[in-house]
């Protein structure tokens, strides 16, 4: 039996074909665009293996979205002999592994039940997947491969199943996962909180809204890409731009959120203009025109601001984070006799894994020690006088055209 991955020379050529127009509509609209603009020092941009030693919480559900989305070949979903889909298997394991590989400890945190604030954009959402389902249609009718392609993508759901098999995958692997009570990125910004882990890696922007100090963005994107991690720090965004968590909450909902409506005609600029001038939603409806820039009816704009300031999330003081050796017979039994991948790439897999728990004993070098100052730029010269100064001149003079060996 042929599996559909073992058609392809190389599993990396698939992995590194990122969609260019590859897009997430979710969670705060516009935000990462503003941060740029109004706080552009609350983001560094770092090199992948600058994590190392770093652990991660990882939003699970949106990683399987972009394999799922990413990980094709001719188009189409990675799919063994029997239909199954594997794109988002084979994601989790070689993007993971990269993590480990790199000192990366990750622990993903998967979606549990949504709030029931979210009832509306999911409705929202099904109605796309509709719309979508109908063109997709017609662009198969009509032979239209690019479209086909588009229409496909926008149809992509992550399912029970995917959560489940991704789950017993990352236990054979040794990597931790928690199951979040609602929404994941909410149990990651409380694992930030609690320093359980140093950072949320997401693409959606609403982790920072949840209140995680350092959120992390393309952290699973292809290393083919050579995209750098962007690294957002939330008390320097709220600093620089001159709010309070609240304000910025408010500026979130005001921006577009998945769980309540905007009022009309108020764009970003307008959105953090408003905020600075009176403060909160309930400041700003007294003071703009209802006629010019109408609320949605019944908005629930408190219940979202709720949501976001006291979110449901796991109980931090009962998680235990554990990495261990993985299960390489149990992974070749899932992965190879099971899902039909290679097994010579699977098992070599496994040796990148026990590779990376022997390198993982050794510590960060800023774990050690606690930051009580800023440092200069630039090293202040000794204090010296008379003789002492010639001498130090004279020497350094020297040394600088000195003949190399």
């Amino acid at each position: 039996m042929q599996h559909a991955f073992r058609r392809v020379p190389d599993h990396r050529n698939i992995l590194s074909k990122w969609s260019a127009s590859y897009a997430i509509a979710m969670g705060i609209h516009g935000l990462a665009k503003l941060i740029a603009d109004q706080a552009p020092s609350a983001i560094k941009e770092n090199d992948f293996k600058s994590y190392f030693g770093r652990k991660i919480a990882i939003d699970a559900s949106m990683s399987i979205y972009q394999f799922l989305i990413a990980v094709r070949q001719d188009g189409n979903v990675l799919q063994n002999e029997d239909g199954e889909t594997t794109s988002h298997l084979m994601g989790m394991f070689y993007r993971t592994i990269r993590m480990l590989d790199s000192g990366i400890k990750p622990v993903y945190v998967f979606d549990g039940k949504p709030p029931q604030l979210k009832s509306g954009e999911l409705a929202k959402r099904g109605e796309k997947r509709a719309e979508a389902e109908k063109l997709l249609e017609q662009a198969q009718e009509a032979g239209e491969q690019e479209n086909i392609d588009k229409f496909s993508k926008r149809l992509v759901k992550v399912t029970k199943q995917h959560n489940d098999e991704c789950k017993h995958l990352l236990t054979l692997m040794g990597v931790p996962y928690i199951e979040a009570p609602c929404e994941a990125e909410a149990s990651c910004a409380a694992l930030v909180k609690a320093g359980k882990v140093y950072a949320t890696a997401t693409e959606d922007m609403d982790g920072l809204t949840f209140g995680t100090e350092v959120l992390l963005r393309h952290l699973t994107a292809s290393e083919a890409k050579k995209l750098p991690i962007q690294e957002f720090h939330f008390s320097r965004v709220l600093q620089d731009i001159g709010l309070t968590h609240q304000q910025f909450i408010d500026l979130c909902i005001l921006l577009g959120c998945d769980y309540c409506g905007t009022i009309k005609g108020i764009g970003p600029k307008r959105a953090i203009d408003l905020i600075k001038q009176h403060g909160s939603i309930e400041e700003i409806l007294e003071n703009i025109d209802p006629a010019k820039h109408p609320a949605p009816e019944d908005w629930l704009y408190k219940e979202a601001r709720g949501l976001f300031l006291e979110p449901e999330v796991v109980d931090c003081s009962s998680v235990e984070l554990k990495w261990s050796e993985p299960d390489e017979d149990g992974l070749v039994q899932f992965m190879c006799t099971e899902k039909q991948f290679s097994e010579d790439r699977i098992r070599n897999g496994c040796k990148k894994i026990m590779k990376s728990r022997q390198g993982s004993t050794q510590g960060r070098l800023d774990s050690f020690f606690t930051v009580t100052g800023s440092l200069s730029s630039k090293r202040k010269e000794p204090d010296l006088k008379g003789s002492a100064k010639k001498k130090l001149k004279t020497s350094a003079t020297a040394g600088r055209f000195k003949k190399g060996k």
